[in-house]
């Protein structure tokens, strides 16, 4: 049976929320934004009158104001975009609990098989969002997700768009390459070099000159372009292992000196340590990413000996990274940390004579100790004691962040 897939993606979310709690925000060009005097002054998101200033998200709050100096700005509010993706998700479970979410503010739906058409169902899951909760949505319409996903692209806002298996030639193959799933900066980049500019050019080549590109990830591309995506829509349920679990901040102020980034490695290290226990996984791998003042960017990473989930152990590697990477005169703007390479906890220590391994089991004990009392107490209940000498530096609540991310899952 040919599939029939819907991808449904908020227009604007934040914006359109903090519209339905002030209505006169609808008359004005404004930005969702984090707060300037903390760093995080980067535009989270933008209504309709903001996009015809050419305002985009991702850039900071005074590039923003140079384009539009009337431009009004509104903190963000997370508990209510966790609310209204809850509701405009409810109704989109009504139709099928083939539901695989693609972050807060969009998800797939597979209704193959649906007594209504999977048209009437986008038509209908947009007007019901719509009338019910004062937000829009633009629906993708398609065989497969990556073109159910682009579809939805197209036409915003309030729209549905249908991409079929007679049409996506035509209406896909000349669209930029960058529209495409898959297609990131870095890709990107590799395909411009070798003067590939569009999806239909992309389809156009060889799938093995496309792997040895990009790797195993030209292989995915080529089948993208043709239409010959067949991933499934995963249950609403349904979990998926993370391939990797990372963590990063840009604090209030610089980091001016080596203790400065060992406070935020540390509290980056207890985040990203107490989300591989939630998983019950280790890790064998930890990487660090530094971006200067300057904003350039630097990375490493490093094997460990054996897997671990200890915040102590992850830190001490990604501080001995720092130390052999970084030796520039440049204070550091912001630090993720990452733990890859992940492995199910086993629970099983392999003793040695240094007494390595018992040491391992004590603090084993103790970090799931501190995770119970984080649960029972909440997070900044427990902290390290380096953490004390710089509060505002590394003892943040990860909800403030969004806590650690786990690469390979949309939450």
């Amino acid at each position: 049976m040919k599939r029939s897939i819907l991808h449904v993606d908020c227009n604007n979310f934040f914006a359109s929320v903090e519209s339905v709690y002030e209505p006169s925000l609808r008359e004005v060009p404004f930005v969702v934004t984090g707060r300037s005097e903390e760093r995080h002054g980067i535009v989270l998101a933008k209504n309709e009158l903001a996009k015809k200033y050419d305002i985009k998200t991702g850039e900071t709050l005074w590039q923003a104001k140079k384009k539009c100096p009337q431009l009004r700005t509104v903190e963000p509010h997370f508990d209510r975009y966790n609310k209204f993706s809850k509701l405009f998700k409810g109704i989109c479970f009504e139709y099928t609990d083939l539901l695989e979410s693609f972050g807060i503010d969009e998800c797939w739906l597979d209704v193959t098989g649906n007594r209504k058409s999977a048209i009437d169902i986008a038509e209908e899951i947009r007007e019901r969002v719509k009338n019910c909760y004062g937000i829009t949505v633009s629906v993708g319409v398609s065989f497969n997700k990556v073109f159910a996903k682009l579809a939805s692209d197209l036409k915003k806002p309030d729209a549905v768009t249908i991409i079929d298996e007679e049409n996506f030639r035509s209406k896909v193959w000349g669209l930029p390459a960058e529209d495409m799933l898959g297609v990131g900066r870095a890709t990107l980049k590799c395909l411009h070099a070798h003067g590939v500019r569009t999806i239909g050019e992309i389809a156009a080549i060889e799938p093995e000159i496309l792997k040895v590109w990009l790797g195993k990830g030209g292989t995915y591309l080529w089948k993208y372009a043709n239409g010959l995506d067949d991933s499934r829509v995963m249950r609403y349920d349904e979990k998926i292992p993370p391939k990797s679990v990372s963590s990063g901040y840009t604090p209030y102020r610089n980091l001016e000196n080596e203790n400065d980034v060992r406070i935020l490695i540390y509290a980056l290290s207890e985040n990203i340590a107490s989300q591989l226990r939630k998983h019950s996984l280790c890790c064998r791998t930890v990487s660090i990413f530094i971006r200067d003042t300057s904003l350039k960017y630097i990375s490493r990473q490093c094997a460990l000996e054996r897997e671990i989930a200890d915040s102590a152990g992850i830190a001490e590697k990604a501080l001995g990274l720092f130390r052999r990477t970084y030796n520039s005169d440049i204070p550091v703007r912001s630090i993720t940390v990452c733990a890859s390479e992940l492995v199910p906890y086993s629970g099983n220590v392999q003793l040695d004579f240094s007494g390595e391994a018992e040491r391992d089991e004590h603090r084993e004990s103790i970090n799931r100790a501190v995770d119970m009392i984080r649960r029972r107490y909440g997070y900044s209940s427990v902290c390290r004691a380096v953490i004390m000498q710089d509060k505002r530096l590394g003892m943040f609540d990860p909800k403030e962040i969004g806590d650690a991310h786990p690469v390979g899952v949309r939450n």
